[in-house]
């Protein structure tokens, strides 16, 4: 049997009894007052389902070390692209050991499907990309971006892919306000189809809100790809900073040195 609750509150019907010259509240009344002040400090739209997802909530505590979301375009014309970064995911944890976390965001058969927990552990990484497929569907960047948004910690979000179907006014909001919290965006852009170069100049303008930039994606050399995204997770660890530090032993810091915003 459900239990029944202690008190309930009702609307007080005197809604002036606190002004001067009226008596003093009653306890109900302050009850009542309580509870409008708890509620009105609220948020005032609820919590979306993808906050709710226990992934969401398990990466919700404060992070012992830097972040990194690596997201794919994984739909059905994709799939040699994916063929090659799969083999590739573990040169961002094995670029600085220990020190940058990584978590696995695709977007297949038109949504969001995965978002891995963050792991500084390489084999995890992979095991988890090789037992995706390609599904048909339109992109979901967007998604992306804005569950990347409540993941403390994070430092750089990076995605392949090579077209944009979604909207542009709400992906220059999500791109502001990544940059707003320190959040670069990388896109390794795919041009091999001549349809996705019609979207260049959008993906340059997200990326460049956040302080990012696009990179070129090639999926006849995972040597490069290895590299690039060797440099990028040594940027999300210890910043321009550390990139120039590490341009004369890291063939993809200077790649990426040479394509970042100067500002």
């Amino acid at each position: 049997m459900a239990e029944k609750p202690n008190f309930v509150l009702v609307p007080d019907s005197d809604a002036n009894t606190d002004e001067p010259g009226h008596p003093a509240p009653t306890v109900l009344g302050r009850l009542r007052r309580a509870a409008a002040t708890v509620i009105s400090a609220l948020p005032s739209r609820p919590a979306s389902i993808s906050a709710l997802n226990p992934t969401t909530l398990a990466s919700a505590a404060v992070p012992g070390r830097p972040r990194l979301v690596f997201g794919f375009d994984a739909t059905a014309s994709r799939a040699p692209a994916w063929a090659t970064a799969r083999t590739v995911t573990d040169a961002l944890v094995r670029a600085l050991p220990g020190k940058l976390d990584v978590a696995l965001a695709v977007h297949g058969g038109s949504r969001l499907h995965t978002f891995t927990e963050f792991t500084a552990d390489p084999n995890t990484l992979r095991d988890r990309a090789a037992a995706i497929t390609c599904v048909a569907g339109h992109t979901q960047l967007l998604p992306i971006l804005s569950r990347s948004l409540a993941s403390p910690g994070l430092r750089v979000i990076t995605y392949i892919g090579d077209v944009f179907e979604e909207s542009p006014t709400r992906g220059r909001k999500l791109a502001d306000e990544l940059g707003r919290l320190g959040i670069r965006l990388f896109v390794f852009h795919d041009t091999a189809h001549w349809t996705a170069r019609r979207d260049a100049e959008l993906f340059l303008d997200l990326a460049r809100r956040t302080g990012g930039c696009v990179l070129p994606f090639d999926a006849s050399a995972p040597d490069r790809l290895r590299e690039l995204l060797a440099a990028i997770a040594v940027l999300a660890v210890g910043g321009v900073e550390l990139l120039q530090d590490k341009r004369g032993k890291l063939p993809g810091a200077v790649i990426l040195l040479q394509h970042l915003d100067p500002k």
